[in-house]
């Protein structure tokens, strides 16, 4: 029961910094919506802190599970890599709460989010640093620094997915791997030998 009880109030909490952002979330939303007393929200958080820490830990854990079911044993590390990459971007672009969580960035600069969407991007990048090293050890890539290639790959993908599409037609999904592949893999210059 009072494991179904800290679910619900999780649960509670997500769609009012969903609804609200982090700034504007009370306790006592959390509690209303949750349909329970505040003071049993405190029995399991004691702040609005760790109950968004809580949510934070879910979303990276869903987004990694998402991560790792588009990995494929018989794929390159490029079209595992790029498979996964677009899968986690997909998702923190419609998943509400990182969409709600970005616009409180933006237009109010609230530390709390600013640090929560942070933690989502250190999540992403230790995934991706933690496929390259696996690749590097497998001999399938250059010798490069796993954090900053990883860095590299993620900042080139959000540039593809989110800010080319503010003043351009968007990308496929079949563009973006194709330029992924020129830019990281074949690279731009011509063999002149």
């Amino acid at each position: 029961m009072s494991m179904d009880r800290k679910a619900s109030i999780v649960q509670a909490a997500e769609k009012s910094f969903t609804l609200f952002g982090y700034k504007a979330t009370t306790m006592d939303q959390v509690a209303k919506i949750a349909n329970v007393g505040k003071g049993t929200i405190y029995t399991f958080f004691a702040n609005k802190e760790q109950l968004f820490d809580e949510i934070l830990r879910k979303l990276i854990l869903e987004m990694r599970s998402i991560a790792e079911r588009v990995i494929q044993d018989d794929k390159t590390f490029f079209d595992n890599l790029q498979a996964a990459l677009y899968a986690l971007l997909d998702f923190r672009r419609t998943h509400e709460l990182t969409i709600k969580l970005t616009h409180e960035v933006r237009d109010m600069g609230t530390p709390q989010a600013m640090e929560g969407i942070q933690q989502i991007e250190g999540a992403v990048l230790s995934f991706i640093k933690r496929k390259v090293q696996e690749a590097l050890d497998r001999g399938e890539i250059r010798p490069c620094d796993p954090e900053i290639t990883a860095f590299v790959m993620l900042k080139l993908y959000v540039a593809f997915i989110y800010e080319w599409d503010r003043s351009h037609k968007p990308l496929s999904k079949e563009e973006i791997a194709s330029l992924f592949r020129l830019y990281l893999l074949e690279g731009l210059a011509v063999d002149r030998a």
